[in-house]
């Protein structure tokens, strides 16, 4: 009986936590459908590396989401679409299309748990019809 119950708190930790990593992936996902840099900030890592058309950075939230801004802010977007998705363990990843009135755009996202939260740690973002 109490093999039983382990197997079930054990599984059902395994759900909940596979459902916050879903979450994460949805709200960035609804954030660059968007254009929404502020949405986006909530699913950030305190510390981020971005990469925005062969410009390299590491940033904390809100320069991230300032620079998120000023990307959307030049670049209005039209819609984004999923082209690859997953998530093993503690970590997922999103590879996505962002279709934008001046261009479209392949963008990275990559995710990982942190104190028990899964965060965006990395975005890369560049032309993609170049």
């Amino acid at each position: 009986m109490k093999k039983r119950i382990i197997f079930l708190l054990a599984a059902l930790l395994a759900w909940s936590s596979s459902l916050v990593a879903q979450d994460v992936l949805e709200k960035t996902v609804a954030a660059f459908r968007e254009g929404n840099s502020r949405e986006l900030n909530k699913c950030l890592s305190d510390n981020i590396d971005l990469t925005i058309q062969d410009s390299p950075a590491s940033a904390d939230r809100r320069k991230a989401e300032e620079a998120m801004a000023a990307f959307f802010s030049a670049h209005k977007v039209r819609g984004f679409s999923v082209n690859h998705q997953g998530k093993r363990d503690e970590s997922g990843f999103i590879i996505g299309t962002l279709t934008t009135a001046d261009g479209v755009f392949r963008v990275n996202c990559f995710f990982r748990k942190v104190r028990g939260r899964y965060s965006l740690h990395q975005i890369r973002i560049d032309r993609a019809d170049e």
